[in-house]
């Protein structure tokens, strides 16, 4: 597993026990916080075994629909979402961590709850779409990266039932080639004359990655140094081998007197901690 957590299941109903918001996805929160000693550590926040979800409303026409979840020791995570005539969409996240869970945030100078807010988080979908999006999705801000995966959720769902028809995520998109205009240049007349067929190029195999340069320091001196080329092989469908470009990849994190972090980002929604 690239990423494990648990995955969660909101099935909200209404008044007539019919669902009117359903939602399954995984999720987890890479933090970075100020210690006592005034350094700043990193930590991994992951969804609980038990997840509750108080709070959450159906929404209607003019109230807002709200997903809200609560786990481990007073974290929670919620979305709201409204609707046009024709669509729904999330308007902002609102996510609680809180530091006097020591497990997660072992000396933590702030104590109890943080709350960060992240607008614009989802794009318009039709009404009675399902919105979908197996690969990874993150928000980064105030020192918080939230990382979705395997999202399924539709607001507002009609009649009971959650729709059939999905709207895909961009990142579950193949890229497709970009169509040619035709021009004078591409465009030829009909000939008689019988040509070979092309012959079929092999696949191109997937280069060695490039060797990058990653660095972190503490105050003006360099406490981390790492010279690596990566390569990722991640089963799902079907194996994909990504390799990780330093030319855009940008590295982050924090070293204290007895541990060290580095978190590289790629720019393409590929997170990697050490």
């Amino acid at each position: 597993g690239f990423f494990q957590s648990y995955a969660v299941e909101v099935d909200v109903k209404d008044a007539n026990n019919a669902t009117c918001l359903y939602a399954k996805w995984m999720m987890r929160f890479l933090i970075k916080y100020e210690t006592n000693s005034s350094d700043y550590k990193n930590t991994t926040l992951n969804l609980s075994s038990s997840v509750t979800h108080n709070g959450s409303v159906c929404g209607n026409d003019t109230e807002a629909a709200l997903l809200a979840v609560q786990f481990g020791e007073g974290h929670s995570w919620s979305i709201n979402f409204t609707k046009t005539n024709e669509t729904y969409q999330g308007d902002f996240i609102m996510f609680t961590y809180n530091t006097n869970d020591t497990a997660v945030f072992p000396d933590a100078k702030r104590k109890g709850p943080v709350t960060i807010v992240v607008k614009d988080t989802m794009s318009p979908i039709q009404l009675n779409n399902v919105f979908v999006c197996h690969n990874i999705d993150s928000f980064e801000a105030e020192n918080v990266t939230q990382v979705f995966w395997n999202v399924t959720v539709q607001a507002f769902v009609q009649n009971g039932t959650v729709g059939k028809k999905e709207s895909r995520c961009r990142a579950d998109t193949p890229t497709s080639a970009p169509t040619v205009p035709p021009t004078i240049a591409n465009v030829t007349t009909a000939s008689t004359t019988t040509l070979s067929p092309a012959p079929t190029a092999a696949p191109k195999p997937v280069e060695n990655p490039d060797t990058g340069n990653y660095s972190l320091k503490s105050g003006n001196k360099t406490c981390l140094l790492a010279t690596v080329g990566l390569q990722l092989n991640v089963s799902h469908d079907k194996p994909v081998l990504i390799n990780i470009n330093p030319k855009t990849t940008s590295a982050d994190g924090a070293c204290g007197n007895t541990t060290a972090t580095l978190k590289l980002n790629d720019g393409n929604s590929t997170l990697i901690g050490f």
